[in-house]
């Protein structure tokens, strides 16, 4: 597998995930994806991403409960 960035090789490993959204700040130390030898650009499988949006929308579920009424 190339990088689609760099055409570098591709292997397996961890990357870090962050995101700033709806007044929070979400940090994923160790997300597995495959990770680029040459300019360490990573991408999530599938997999990875359907856990990171599901996370996504249960941290907004909270963040809308502690939101004070309008």
């Amino acid at each position: 597998m190339k990088c689609m960035h760099c055409q570098g090789t591709m292997g397996r490993g961890s990357a870090p995930f962050h995101i700033d959204r709806n007044g929070y700040h979400l940090s994923l130390d160790a997300v597995p994806a495959w990770v680029c030898g040459q300019c360490g650009e990573p991408y999530f499988e599938e997999r990875e991403v359907e856990s990171i949006q599901n996370l996504l929308m249960r941290v907004d579920e909270q963040m809308a409960r502690l939101a004070p009424a309008a």
